[in-house]
């Protein structure tokens, strides 16, 4: 299907968006030669309305948006540019346009991986945690090894249930040895991503 680009200014809205981390990052205007240029090159290109020509994002700060993917919306006048930031994508310094932290989410997981953290340095009494923590590394190692003998275990059983609970205290466990080490899933996803290149 054919692109509609508007019929007064001939432009069509194009949002940018991480493709790593799904963080809107900005939102921009291309015309035909905006597209071109941008398929052609590698680098999100823009119309620039207040200047009246074509603009690289990052052709003055050498923040580029690497190129992925560009898709339209169920309309056909609205592009996705799915994209890798190399540096901020805000004229203003920060990482959107609406100011947010671009890092990479997991929902669930990374509020709970805050948990982590939090009773890690605060240390309340009774905490699970940051009794493994006070223990030390040795000990956090130790119970991620016995989760996982667990989970092998229930793995050759047939509860579903006991499977999926190993599953989870092994993850848990697997959360508290990493911010032990000092790194985090987002570390953990940059390695599968590396690999599956």
């Amino acid at each position: 299907m054919k692109l509609k680009f508007d019929e007064r200014t001939g432009l069509i809205p194009a949002i940018v968006q991480d493709v790593a981390t799904g963080r809107v990052l900005m939102l921009g205007y291309m015309n035909p030669d905006a597209l071109e240029e941008t398929r052609r090159s590698g680098k999100v290109t823009f119309y620039s309305r207040s200047r009246q020509r074509l603009w690289t994002k990052g052709e003055e700060s050498g923040n580029f948006l690497e190129l992925v993917e560009i898709s339209e919306d169920c309309d056909q006048d609205t592009l996705l540019v799915k994209a890798i930031p190399h540096g901020p994508t805000c004229h203003k310094g920060t990482d959107t346009c609406w100011r947010e932290s671009n890092e990479e989410h997991f929902g669930f997981l990374s509020q709970l991986e805050q948990v982590i953290s939090d009773r890690r340095t605060k240390a309340p009494q009774n905490s699970y945690v940051a009794s493994l923590f006070e223990k030390g590394i040795n000990k956090i190692a130790q119970k991620v090894g016995e989760e996982a003998v667990e989970l092998v275990i229930e793995a050759k059983d047939d509860s579903e249930d006991l499977f999926l609970n190993e599953s989870a205290d092994l993850l848990f466990h697997l959360l508290i040895l990493l911010q032990a080490k000092g790194h985090s899933l987002s570390d953990v996803t940059a390695v599968l991503r590396d690999r599956h290149k």
